[in-house]
């Protein structure tokens, strides 16, 4: 595979006039932006695994479950927008400006790819508690556990690490996720 072209850092007007990405995925952090692979088999099915199981518990006219390539802005200067591998937002609290999300989801999860390196993850992080995202959770395919991450006097901290037992959002009270059923077979 080709090494990604270096871009230089840009504005978030500039950004708004890019062209969208039409393979693999793309985050722009601090103005410069990052072009990523698309998605391997199993951190899609275990995207996909989270999303069915979320969809059947959350009413649509509330919650929006977003997965794949949507823009979450972290803020315009420097310039930041992720891509979470999926995200819960309560409709009511939802703000799109530009045609990309600038409110902070009540959920984000994020399926860590081997590749990543720890100074990525954390800073991925970083970004989701400056917008205030309450609660986060990192699978781990290989490891099959979840990290899960609470936002506390600003800051999101482990809460627990699990390889097995019920998921349950503080944010989305009555959602119940069994962990054996999101890891592919």
């Amino acid at each position: 595979m080709a090494a990604p072209p270096v871009s230089k850092t840009v504005t978030y007007e500039e950004w708004l006039q890019m062209p969208e990405v039409s393979e693999g995925r793309e985050e722009v952090v601090n103005g410069q932006i990052r072009y990523m692979p698309p998605c391997t088999a199993p951190h899609a099915l275990v995207v996909e695994s989270i999303q069915v199981e979320l969809r059947s518990q959350l009413d649509r006219k509330l919650f929006r479950i977003l997965t794949g390539s949507f823009g979450l802005v972290i803020r315009k200067e420097p310039v930041t927008c992720r891509e979470p591998d999926l995200a819960v937002f309560e409709q009511a609290t939802m703000v799109i400006e530009d045609g990309y999300f600038h409110s902070a989801p009540q959920l984000v999860v994020e399926v860590i790819s081997p590749s990543e390196n720890r100074k990525r993850k954390d800073e991925k992080i970083r970004d989701y508690e400056s917008i205030g995202v309450p609660e986060c959770w990192l699978f781990g395919p290989d490891s099959r556990t979840v990290e899960v991450l609470l936002l506390e006097n600003g800051q999101l901290r482990r809460s627990a690490i699990l390889a097995e037992g019920i998921l349950k959002p503080r944010s989305l009270p009555g959602v119940e996720i069994d962990i054996s059923k999101i890891w592919p077979d």
